[in-house]
């Protein structure tokens, strides 16, 4: 019960959020004891608002008021880091070499602005590159639209940075956003962005609590090694994995149970089913059983978001949800006739038709949709035809 709890206050947050791909998983967090706390959180924002810059960012039309002018102090001050964990780049601190990457095709070369060391070895944890105050991280930078130079945005650039430097864990802050970047070698990347302005306020304090535990100085170099970010990371990357193929055996096992009702409808109708195609088309038979998979998850995902009609109509006679709870009142009532039931089937096959046409007094009721997906023609044999 209180990991249930702990998952959905980290889900409260990650929703907020909206991470683009996978950067942490709420059971890779449960695993390393990560925990919001939103009473630190009250303080941290005592500081956070103490830092920030109220002025407006110079040539820049932007709605946020709030940034970070200072990023040294931010990290000391908010995120509580020593001086010496983060080691900045300039002139009296020359880049070491393996720490850029140099695009000889488009005379530029990538760097980072800082970097932090790994407490536990002589490399590095993370690397940290800081732009223009406001700037898309998304976009591209101005002065590359009409001159020379790799095109590519801000945090593209950053992700080749991280995989061709072999240090896989990044922050990119512009001074309205800080975004932790995950881009491992040979992986898709992620990314969570953490809004300045958004944890300046007393609703994101849930934010900010979320970004002391994941880059605070705790998380980062005193917890036991196997609690700390990288192994976090990782282990979000291990828990989708095993998600992953959960669901691919899920999927394969319902291909085999719906291949398996059509044998048997097939042999009571001696062969007029299936015997043709699958002498001359099989794959034709993979096709309409995998289309009828994802004519599923469509519709309960349409239902679950409150996109389907909602009346006692469509949920009487056509609703996926509706047939499922149906079936299994019936399998508690009559569980030795179940295989011997065949009207659930006709109930998906009329849903399917009122998707594909649309229906219902109105025009707006249910729209036709159309497409491939639920075109009754696509795979006939489906309806017995």
């Amino acid at each position: 019960m209180t990991n249930d709890i702990e998952i959905w206050r980290h889900k409260e947050w990650l929703g907020l959020l909206q991470p683009v791909g996978l950067v942490v998983s709420p059971p890779a967090l449960i695993k390393a004891q990560a925990v919001v706390n939103r009473g630190k959180a009250v303080e941290l924002q005592t500081r956070l608002t103490e830092i920030v810059c109220y002025d407006p960012i110079p040539n820049l039309n932007s709605k946020e008021v709030l940034w970070i002018k200072d990023f040294l102090a931010f990290t000391e001050q908010v995120l509580e880091w020593m001086p010496d964990d983060l080691v900045a780049f300039g002139e009296n601190n020359a880049l070491p070499q393996q720490l850029e990457v140099v695009l000889t095709d488009y005379g530029e070369t990538l760097k980072p602005s800082y970097a932090v060391p790994d407490p536990d070895n002589d490399g590095w944890l993370m690397l940290v590159k800081e732009v223009a105050p406001g700037l898309d991280l998304d976009g591209v930078e101005p002065r590359l639209e009409t001159g020379s130079g790799w095109k590519a945005t801000v945090q593209e650039k950053f992700e080749r940075l991280l995989r061709e430097t072999n240090i896989p864990i990044g922050i990119l802050f512009n001074g309205t956003r800080l975004r932790l970047v995950y881009a491992p070698q040979g992986e898709s990347s992620g990314h969570l962005t953490f809004p300045i302005q958004a944890m300046c306020e007393v609703s994101g304090r849930s934010i900010l609590a979320a970004l002391d535990m994941l880059l605070g100085q705790d998380r980062l170099f005193n917890v036991p090694t196997q609690r700390r970010l990288p192994k976090l990371l990782s282990d979000s990357r291990e828990y989708q994995a095993e998600v992953s193929n959960k669901l691919a055996n899920q999927v394969l096992d319902a291909l085999w149970e719906l291949l398996r009702g059509f044998q048997i409808a097939d042999a009571g109708v001696n062969g007029k089913l299936l015997r043709e195609i699958a002498r001359s088309e099989p794959q034709h038979i993979y096709g309409g059983l995998i289309t009828t998979l994802m004519r599923l998850v469509f519709l309960l995902y349409a239902e679950d978001q409150g996109l389907m009609p909602g009346d006692d109509i469509y949920q009487r006679n056509y609703s996926v949800t509706g047939l499922y709870e149906r079936l299994r009142e019936d399998e508690s009532s009559y569980p030795d006739t179940m295989n011997q039931r065949y009207g659930a089937w006709a109930w998906l096959l009329s849903l399917v038709r009122l998707v594909y046409d649309g229906g219902g007094s109105t025009e707006a009721y249910l729209p036709a949709r159309h497409g491939q997906l639920f075109d009754p023609d696509e795979y006939p044999f489906l309806e017995g035809r």
